[in-house]
This record gives structure tokens, C-alpha cells and sequence, in this order.
């Protein structure tokens, strides 16, 4: 079963990233070619797995943010181009390490490398990739470029065990849910978005509008993919739909409607996620609790008043093509949900 929350009034021109991407292209194939360099290796079994999971059909949409984000700042050099295929390391090494713990079997609806070459590999291979981050950071030579992603590495890490010590446990709340996402998602939008403003050599107003932006737009995102898990058909998602509901993870459109349920609701979502004593139309009786709750449209409510504040971050920049496109994005994240 799934659901598609439906957009009040009149549709407009539905947004894309086609602009945004158009702008960076020369400077991502230039990304593309450093990931490639990096990722050799004489361990063969390296690139190969590597070169699985980078090919598997994501958008580069947070070293994109910041290629826009340094040429929006005026950068006009090549600086930018090694510490976004830094940044595009860092996320893989993470859905590497994610894939291990969550056993998924896909990944943008393909094989996941742990299905392919086991957990051992996936996992060694994910710490490989951060070495090689850290690498091109240093050869950078920058130490506030070295800090701001080192910072965001090990917070990025921190909100893997926080969602693990919040999984299967329906006490969750709201607060708790939005550390998780900060960490684990939109904390890597927020540095690779600072970055661009680093490598321009803007004022610290700058670099703190653009985290601003990073962050908002990361809970912005995250919060749609959690609604996406309970009403998207598998090709969109590149995952069956319900993993979340399947692994006992505690999404915003879960605790809200455990929240709103009455005790026999509530005993329902503790037998499915705490007990994980799941059966046939379980989920289809998750996704309809959520409707009644109003949990989904609810949460895409949510990730619209973080893309208004995400928006709002960049009005001290002038009018760019750059900017125009980055406030673009903050539609398009959230449209994905209609």
C-alpha cells in the first residue's frame, strides 16, 4: 500500500535540480575524475567496491551543494573541486557503514555492496574511503577546511549510535528524532555547504548563512525520505517500501502517530517496532494509523518550515544563477513527497 500526500492548489512548474547541475557540470566532471583517481588502489577488491556503490545512481547532490556554494561566493579556483569529492567520500564511506548495520539487501535498487562482497568488505572499504578523505583534506592544507569536515566526520558517527540506542524504542520523541537526523544527515549538507564559503575566503556571516542553509535543507531532506519510506513505489525509492517500519526505526511519521494513537494504537506500534513481531498487513495498517494521524502530511509540514528557514539563510547573498538554484533545491527536496 502507499500514499501520496497531495499538494493544495494549483500546480506549478515542478522544481528540479536540472539548472543547478547544468551550472556545476564542468567543475562535477572534474569531481568525478578525482574520485576515480582516488579510489585506486593495488587491493583490487578496493575500486571495485568502491567504484559499485559511487556508480549506483546518486545525484553527488552534497558535493554539488558545494561546487555551487564556492562559485555563488565568487571562488574562481580549483580548491573546491578536491574537498567536494571529499565530502562525496565521506557520505559513501557512511552508506557503506549504514548498509552493514541496517542489512540492507538494496541500495537505490541495486544490489547493496554488503548483499554483493559481504559485511567485512563493506566495512573496510567504507574506512578506506574516509582515510582517503582525509587525505585529499590535508593535501588541501587548509585547517578550518580540516575541521569542518573532520567535526562533521565524527558527528556524522555520533548520530549512527544515537539512532541506534532510539531503534525499537517506541519512547522516542521528537527531540530525540530531530538530534538523530541533524547528525546523521543534514550535518554533511551544513559542512559542505560552509566549505564553499571557506575556500572563497568569505566573511564568517557568510559561512554561517550557508551551514544555515546546509542544515536546514539536510532535516528538510531526511524528513521527506521518512515520509517517502510509508508512500513511494520502489523505483523512486530505490528500496521496498516500509524498511524503516521492518527495522523498528523511530521516523517522525512513526512517533507522531504513536503519539496521537490511543492505547490500542499504541500497543500496535509496540508489538511491530519494539518486539518487531511483525506480520502480513502490519505495514499496510502502520501506513493507515499514520493517515488517520495526519503523521505524514504532518511531517512534510515539518520539512517545509525547515526549507523556509533554509531559504531564508541565503538572503544575505546577492541574486545569482548559483543562488537561484540552491533555493530551487529546497523545492525540489520537498516536492519529492507528491
Amino acid at each position: 500500500m502507499a500514499v501520496v500526500v497531495e499538494l493544495e492548489g494549483e500546480r506549478k512548474r515542478k522544481p528540479n535540480i536540472d539548472g543547478l547541475q547544468a551550472l556545476v557540470a564542468d567543475d562535477l566532471k572534474a569531481v568525478n575524475e578525482v574520485i576515480v583517481q582516488k579510489m585506486d588502489s593495488p587491493v583490487a577488491l578496493i575500486p571495485q567496491l568502491a567504484g559499485h556503490i559511487v556508480a549506483s545512481g546518486g545525484k553527488r547532490l552534497r558535493p554539488i551543494l558545494t561546487l555551487a556554494a564556492a562559485r555563488m561566493c565568487g571562488y574562481a579556483g580549483t580548491r573546491h573541486i578536491g574537498l567536494a569529492a571529499c565530502v562525496e567520500f565521506i557520505h559513501t564511506a557512511t552508506l557503506l557503514h549504514d548498509d552493514v548495520v541496517d542489512a540492507s539487501e538494496l541500495r537505490r535498487g541495486a544490489a547493496s555492496a554488503n548483499a554483493l562482497w559481504g559485511n567485512q568488505a563493506s566495512v573496510l572499504v567504507g574506512d578506506f574511503l574516509f582515510s582517503r578523505a582525509f587525505q585529499v583534506m590535508v593535501a588541501d592544507g587548509s585547517l578550518p577546511v580540516l575541521k569542518i569536515l573532520s567535526d562533521a566526520s565524527a558527528t556524522i558517527a555520533e548520530g549512527e549510535v544515537l539512532q541506534l540506542m532510539t531503534t525499537n524504542d517506541t519512547q522516542t520523541g521528537e527531540g530525540s528524532y530531530l538530534d538523530v537526523i541533524k547528525a546523521k544527515t543534514a550535518e554533511l549538507f551544513a559542512a559542505a555547504c560552509r566549505i564553499g564559503a571557506v575556500v572563497a575566503d568569505r566573511p564568517r556571516a557568510e559561512e554561517d548563512a550557508l551551514y544555515t542553509y546546509g542544515l536546514n535543507l539536510g532535516i528538510a531532506f531526511q524528513l521527506i525520505d521518512d515520509v517517502l519510506d510509508y508512500s513511494a513505489e520502489q523505483a523512486a525509492l530505490g528500496k521496498t517500501v516500509g524498511d524503516d517500519f521492518k527495522e523498528g526505526k523511530l521516523s517522525l511519521p512513526v512517533i507522531l502517530a504513536f503519539h496521537r494513537g490511543n492505547d490500542d494504537e499504541r500497543t500496535f506500534w509496540r508489538r511491530t517496532l519494539e518486539d518487531l513481531d511483525q506480520s502480513d498487513g502490519d505495514l499496510d495498517h502502520a501506513i493507515a494509523l499514520m493517515q488517520d494521524h495526519r503523521a505524514l502530511t504532518d511531517t512534510v509540514d515539518r520539512a517545509r518550515h525547515y526549507g523556509a528557514v533554509a531559504r531564508d539563510a541565503l538572503g544575505i547573498f546577492p541574486s545569482t544563477p548559483q543562488k537561484d538554484a540552491l533555493l530551487e533545491l529546497v523545492d525540489f527536496c520537498i516536492d519529492r513527497a507528491y
